[in-house]
């Protein structure tokens, strides 16, 4: 083997050899270079810069070399470079004589102090050179920024006061106290049994806030696992621990600030968060995982339940301070059960609902049906009447449906029987089976069903009279009537 004499060995020489191949290397390569001092005044160009001079404004070299950079060269960042000593390895710079792929590196002397900077064009004319990278990220900013409408779509209310159906004394009551709700910051506890259309109601209140404009952000409790929760509402800090994201993650605070945090299932919240929750809830303010740095955050708070949170407090399972944080303007959102007058209403809405999303055509049920269905106890209310109505649509080959599918989808035992009216069974010809038990709630209906029709009996189908005599108001009584499916037997004393 041979050695070539000429090469050197010791590592400073090695380095230099190497600054000067790099700068002859840019030098020929390159699209033009310049070079500024210490003051950013340019000392130096090369023969392919030259030929940018006329599109800048200058005919003879000069009238560029010698002057302050940022009087010659628009746009430029070399006084950055020598304020800062970091190199911008690339960027676009932008001028009178194009657009332009540049770098700018820092020179140091042997003291490592900076005195003077380098800038070299590596393409001109990038839209034609880098055509295919500057597509490709187009495209990823094109899809960044869908992404980002679609997320902020999804961080609004999907529903209005106009979404909860219904024309009940219980269910005007449940909106009116929750349009006042809405004008209001305080925290809104949404109490009742599930299906009944909590989440609904809380993103109505939101529609109808001053926030409803910002972010409406939801976490369900019990979908959680509770090791999560933390991080879920508080966050976590870049790098909080092994795996942890390094640009960190914000929490559901954080993503709701200014707008409302919706908590649903809050009976499902463990011991642990509670106690985070109550103290960021008091002070404005929280933690995110990992870091030792509070964010404040402006959240409105509106809570969903469908358990007994006081009894929970009695059991010692639900903190009594946070209890009576969030009970501030508690609504009780009532069972379908207590607003049969509005089943008909509901079966038209979600039948509508239905066919729009699965293509088919809206369900027309006869008044038996509908009478048969208002006689349900509908344990599971707005979700199970729902499951109900899509079991029929599928089923059936026909749009109008009568009494017979509706029984015979209900009819999945002898309850089914022992909740219809007296007037569909009679006319069905389909007595309650001997020996079937009934649940308390049937059996007060059909309780009050035979006094109520006892008393239209006795005053000859006068309503009015048949309320007096039974001691309810006539608006109460025409409701009953019509929750307990009697108006049919008495249609003509409206």
């Amino acid at each position: 083997m041979t050695r070539d004499d000429r090469l050197p060995r010791d590592a400073q020489s090695i380095l230099e050899l190497a600054a000067r191949s790099m700068f002859d290397l840019f030098a020929n390569a390159s699209e033009g270079m310049l070079l500024v001092d210490r003051q950013a005044r340019v000392v130096w160009i090369n023969e392919q810069y030259r030929r940018f001079l006329p599109a800048l404004g200058f005919a003879r070299e000069e009238d560029f070399v010698g002057h302050p950079v940022s009087t010659v060269v628009q746009n430029t960042q070399m006084d950055t470079v020598l304020s800062t000593g970091k190199p911008i390895l690339i960027d676009l710079l932008v001028n009178k004589a194009g657009t332009f792929v540049v770098s700018r590196i820092p020179l140091r002397d042997e003291s490592g102090e900076v005195i003077g900077a380098l800038g070299i064009v590596l393409f001109d004319q990038p839209e034609t050179t880098l055509q295919p990278l500057i597509s490709k990220f187009a495209r990823l900013e094109q899809d960044l920024n869908e992404a980002r409408r679609e997320l902020a779509s999804q961080r609004r209310s999907k529903y209005t006061f106009a979404s909860f159906v219904g024309t009940s004394a219980a269910a005007q009551e449940v909106k009116r106290q929750a349009r006042r709700a809405a004008q209001s910051t305080s925290p809104v506890l949404l109490l009742g049994e599930t299906g009944t259309g909590k989440e609904l109601l809380a993103h109505a209140i939101h529609a109808a806030s001053p926030r409803a404009g910002l972010p409406f952000v939801s976490v369900n409790m019990a979908a959680v696992p509770d090791t999560l929760l933390e991080a879920e509402f508080f966050g976590v800090a870049p790098g909080a621990y092994t795996g942890a994201d390094k640009k960190g993650r914000d929490g559901k605070f954080k993503l709701a600030d200014g707008g409302t945090l919706f908590l649903d299932e809050l009976g499902d919240m463990p011991m642990s968060v509670q106690v985070k929750l109550l103290r960021a809830l008091q002070e404005g303010e929280i933690e995110p995982l990992g870091s030792n740095k509070l964010v404040r955050f402006d959240v409105r708070v509106v809570a969903a339940t469908s358990r007994d949170l006081a009894q929970m407090v009695r059991d010692g399972t639900f903190r009594e301070d946070l209890y009576y944080r969030l009970n501030v303007l508690p609504i009780r959102v009532p069972p379908l059960r207590e607003r049969r007058a509005d089943i008909a209403l509901l079966v038209e809405a979600l039948c509508e609902d239905i066919a729009v999303r699965g293509g088919g055509v809206q369900l027309d049920f006869e008044p038996q049906a509908l009478a048969l269905l208002a006689a349900q106890p509908w344990r599971g209310n707005i979700r199970e009447l729902r499951n109900v109505l899509e079991q029929l649509a599928l089923r059936s080959d026909s749009s109008h449906i009568g009494l017979e599918p509706v029984r015979a989808l209900l009819g999945q035992g002898e309850a089914a029987a022992l909740a219809e009216p007296a007037a569909v069974r009679t006319e069905a010809g389909a007595p309650a089976a001997p020996g079937a038990f009934r649940t308390l709630a049937e059996r007060q209906a059909a309780m009050e069903r035979e006094a109520m029709r006892e008393a239209l009996a006795h005053t000859s189908g006068n309503r009015s009279a048949a309320a007096r005599l039974l001691g309810m108001s006539r608006a109460r009584f025409y409701e009953r009537l019509q929750s307990l499916g009697l108006v049919s037997e008495n249609q003509t004393n409206v």
